[in-house]
């Protein structure tokens, strides 16, 4: 998700605040739970690139383990494929 100056959504992080440069979501379900695990590129304002993964519930951001079944994870490859600098920095 490129991001104009207008519109650059960021995050708090222990680094500081960061840029989300890209972002792929997986939206799950268990039973009748419904959720989405969230995979950002960030980027703080010396450079440096951050990945963020977190799981959320009707929008909200939840802390704690992210978990993902096979079929999410080949989800979430393909959401990557449409997030090239995220997918990259996942795959160092």
């Amino acid at each position: 998700m490129a991001q104009t100056a207008k519109t650059r959504v960021t995050a708090a992080t222990p680094w500081g605040t960061a840029t989300v440069v890209e972002e792929a979501k997986v939206a799950q379900r268990a039973g009748e739970r419904r959720f989405a695990t969230v995979c950002q590129l960030l980027e703080v304002a010396d450079g440096e690139r951050l990945v963020w993964i977190a799981c959320t519930t009707d929008g909200t951001v939840r802390r704690g383990p992210v978990t993902l079944r096979a079929k999410d994870i080949e989800r979430l490859v393909d959401a990557l494929a449409k997030q090239p600098e995220l997918a990259r920095m996942l795959a160092r």
